[in-house]
């Protein structure tokens, strides 16, 4: 298991390990109010949908702590406005609604008990996270063959959650099981996720590992040398579409096209049944400096527009099993995935 910890509370503040720092330096970001909690999970300081779950469940506890309000009630409107504003930090995740609602349920008859209870619940969503990875990790190795090589994307490692990790956490597990020879890694533009993080966990981990371009993949799974692609998930519909970064949607068709196995690892906070079908996702719109600069550097004209949607839609016919810490689930996913749930 990695040793990598994204997230450290700290009673009176969340320590963040700055993202946007690696591979450079790993640098702490000191957050000590549920503003600030928001700002890096909008800012993509912390990232990955299990850990900006973790973190919104701290940041409520950081709510409750400052709160003056000497009522549960009027400590529970302060919850509630904190709440808000950390769901509405980034709209595609859903773990991230999830875990603010979780948190926001728990009961207390005094401002004391409540506070306490926050607290315990943001314990347990972590808590619980790590344990979902590694059963993750151990049903997702069973899918693979002995030394294979696969493809992931983007980062869904240790810094993604509560660590250990979902798609890179079933690669540890195979990987220790002697199943993997090779990880070709997406870089994941713009955000260069997987050759600034996932690249900085495998390097750590030594675990072998190439780094291509996103537009290699197609190249190497023609040659075939990819055995599987894994990849992680923010919000997943009953019907198993998958919303997931970028660039996701691309590789399914790839891998359907070359017979090779796409496989989705997520947890089940991550299913949304209330959805059905991939087209209700909201996905995210971020700025489109992002797709203009690379290290703060402008790579095109002046004056030129760009989009940046940060996650696509990968319908559930192109998924060839969905991996959770409750079972894998295999199409028909409208009967398979609310199996998990119960």
């Amino acid at each position: 298991m990695s040793h990598v910890v994204p997230l450290r509370y700290a009673g009176s503040s969340l320590r963040v390990l700055d993202q946007l720092a690696l591979p450079a330096r790993a640098r702490w970001i000191v957050c000590r109010t549920p503003e600030e909690v928001a700002s890096a999970i909008r800012e993509m300081r912390v990232r990955g949908a299990p850990a900006i779950g973790i973190a919104a469940g701290y940041g409520l506890a950081l709510a409750a702590r400052r709160s003056r309000a000497r009522t549960a009630a009027g400590l529970r409107q302060d919850l509630e406005r904190a709440g808000a504003r950390l769901a509405a930090a980034r709209p595609t995740a859903v773990n991230l609604a999830w875990a603010v609602g979780r948190v926001l349920r728990v009961g207390g008859g005094s401002p004391a008990e409540l506070r306490s209870r926050v607290l315990g619940e943001a314990r347990a969503i972590e808590r619980e996270d790590l344990a979902a990875n590694l059963a993750m990790g151990r049903l997702g190795a069973r899918l693979l063959r002995r030394r294979m090589n696969v493809l992931t994307h983007c980062n869904t490692g240790a810094l993604a959650t509560a660590g250990h990790g979902t798609a890179l956490g079933v690669i540890r597990t195979a990987h220790a099981a002697g199943k993997i020879r090779l990880v070709y890694v997406d870089e994941t533009r713009p955000y260069l996720q997987g050759a600034r993080l996932t690249a900085w966990e495998l390097k750590r981990d030594r675990i072998p590992f190439v780094l291509i371009t996103d537009n290699m993949a197609a190249h190497f799974m023609a040659r075939g040398p990819v055995g599987a692609v894994l990849v992680g998930a923010d919000r997943i519909t009953r019907h198993g579409d998958v919303a997931n970064k970028i660039g996701t949607y691309g590789l399914a068709v790839l891998a359907r096209a070359h017979g090779i196995p796409f496989y989705v690892v997520a947890p089940t906070s991550t299913l949304d049944l209330s959805l059905t079908h991939g087209r209700e996702i909201p996905i995210e719109e971020r700025p489109a400096h992002e797709v203009l600069q690379l290290a703060g550097r402008r790579i095109a004209p002046p004056g030129i527009r760009a989009a940046h949607p940060a996650f696509d839609v990968t319908p559930g016919r192109l998924v060839t099993a969905i991996v959770t810490e409750a079972g894998v689930a295999r199409p028909p996913y409208a009967h398979s995935l609310p199996r998990l749930k119960e």
